[in-house]
């Protein structure tokens, strides 16, 4: 009974198909278990995904007859790639990949060919950067690096770098170890994340536009890009290439699908850092590609993509495909699919965005399998009820379909600021109700306000906040109980965001181009997203 009631607790989801029930169990993050229970002659089966899935299938759209159904599986692609086994891992990828490419690089020195190789193809406008021609082999290169080490302990740690880069050229190095004696040693002690490589950023957003005072557009601006700027981004890069001796100028492109006639915008604040505009209208992307290679007079270190539109064009300009504007959600779902696979590393804000819990699934966990299935909507009724607000773009992941007060959008951040307090002194409170928020940056500034929030809880808000406490969590498919917890609150109270350098050498010395995934994903691309796209009316329509 004990290890009954186990299965039980852990099971995800259940299908009942006479005489069958099959349960997917989650035993822990990450670890996924099939079953099937036949219910008359109690006899326990193990299920593949593949027929796990079939059962939800069948569920819905009844017996399949033996149509063949498309599936997707990308194992047999990361079949040579490390996998963690442990929890502890989850969310620690750079730190598990460093490991992981020691012990295979450092085993014996022939296996520090691709480091050599590495080093010799990195540079800048075609400058090299690290090493030049002088170094040919590795065994030269373990060389020159304990004669570089000798050479720099007897300097003081101040020593610019411009007193000994001729003594450097000769035996083979060449600038981007550091600005100084001192840092040029620390490098060499803490090689793999000190690789200059990020000079050239662009962060897509193809349906947003990024608004600044005096700029026609929308202020769809996604907390995320508000973080990354917050954050000096462009600082932290000045600052970075500056310690590593070189003498380079970075450049971050955000850019937007808009059809603003300035071009070309400063981002306030910063000096290196521009709106991009580009209207996004050839569908092969001949046309932001080409800004893109025109502004930065080469090719970007680093594509950022942002949300689903974001990625999917983020993943299509790193191959120079074509180019979507709108979705239906399996759509979207697609594109999110086709940019999560083609993607080299994905960022995330909380670590319950990967694992999530031992009681939650996380957002990407639960998105390792699946089958398109129908989604039900909710409307709300009651316009009576005190003021409930949100401030959030119209996307189906926002949740906030049904009926509503269209407020709007304002051009004046203070004055969105302000939006908070006057919903405050009307006695409302802010609702952050997404199926799935992965940052929540609204609901930080809610509670800095003061103002009541109730915020999902799938996601950042449920690991950075406190229920009852800090913000009250609601779950966003459960809407009959989240109205009671906001009933409730109504009738008791009265008031009230480096590794860029590491992943690219990894990337590099493993052959991990994904060559043969990605010409997988080309192929459903064209079979299956192109076609699901084309299928999206236009708004006119």
């Amino acid at each position: 009974m004990g290890n009954t009631w186990a299965v039980y607790s852990e099971t995800q989801s259940a299908i009942f198909l006479p005489p069958w029930i099959a349960l997917a169990v989650r035993p822990r993050p990450g670890v996924w278990e099939y079953i099937r229970v036949n219910i008359h002659a109690l006899v326990v089966e193990e299920l593949q995904v593949t027929e796990f899935l079939h059962f939800k299938e069948e569920l819905v759209e009844g017996n399949l007859n033996g149509n063949f159904v498309l599936e997707l599986d990308f194992e047999p692609f990361t079949a040579q790639f490390p996998h963690p086994t442990l929890s502890k891992s989850i969310g620690n990828g750079v730190e598990f990949l460093n490991r992981h490419l020691s012990a295979k690089l450092f085993h014996d020195k022939e296996r520090l060919h691709p480091l050599l190789e590495f080093l010799q193809v990195h540079c800048y406008t075609e400058k090299n950067i690290m090493v030049n021609t002088r170094i040919q082999n590795v065994f030269s290169l373990e060389h020159v690096l304990r004669k570089a080490e000798e050479y720099l302990s007897a300097l003081k740690p101040e020593t610019p770098y411009s007193q000994f880069e001729h003594k450097f050229q000769e035996i083979g190095l060449e600038r981007g170890w550091g600005d100084t004696a001192e840092r040029v040693l620390e490098m060499i002690e803490n090689f793999l994340g000190r690789i200059p490589m990020v000079f050239n950023v662009v962060i897509m957003l193809p349906l947003g536009y990024f608004a600044q005072d005096d700029v026609l557009g929308y202020p769809d601006t996604s907390g995320q890009v508000v973080y990354i700027l917050d954050q000096a981004l462009e600082s932290e890069m000045l600052h970075r290439i500056k310690q590593q001796g070189l003498d380079i100028t970075p450049r971050i492109l955000i850019v937007v699908g808009t059809t603003c006639n300035q071009r070309l915008a400063k981002v306030f604040g910063t000096e290196y850092s521009h709106i991009l505009r580009v209207p996004f209208r050839t569908e092969k992307g001949t046309d932001f590609a080409n800004e893109i290679a025109g502004e930065l007079q080469g090719k970007p270190d680093l594509i950022v993509g942002n949300n689903s539109d974001g990625n999917i064009v983020a993943s299509l300009l790193a191959h120079k495909l074509g180019v979507t504007k709108k979705y239906h959600f399996s759509c979207q779902f697609t594109a999110d699919l086709i940019a999560m696979n083609h993607t080299d590393f994905i960022i995330t804000s909380t670590f319950q965005e990967i694992a999530g819990s031992k009681d939650m699934v996380a957002q990407h966990e639960s998105h390792h399998f699946y089958t398109s299935l129908t989604v039900p909507r909710c409307v709300l009724k009651d316009r009576n009820k005190p003021i409930l607000f949100t401030m959030a773009r119209l996307d189906r992941v926002k949740n906030l379909t049904g009926l509503f007060r269209w407020i709007s959008s304002q051009m004046n951040r203070v004055r969105n600021g302000e939006l908070y307090r006057y919903i405050c002194d009307m006695r409302g409170a802010f609702v952050q109700p997404a199926l799935y928020e992965a940052f929540g940056l609204t609901v930080v500034e809610a509670m800095t306000c003061g103002l009541p929030t109730f915020a999902t809880c799938k996601g950042s808000p449920a690991e950075i906040t406190v229920h009852g406490k800090s913000v009250f969590h609601i779950d966003p498919y459960h809407g009959d109980q989240a109205a009671e917890i906001l009933a409730d609150f109504f009738k008791k109270c009265k008031r009230l965001l480096n590794l860029v350098a590491v992943y690219g050498f990894w990337k590099h010395v493993s052959n991990l181009d994904h060559l043969k995934s990605h010409r997988y994903l080309e192929m459903f691309y064209v079979l299956k997203y192109q076609k699901l796209a084309e299928s999206v009316p236009l708004a006119v329509e």
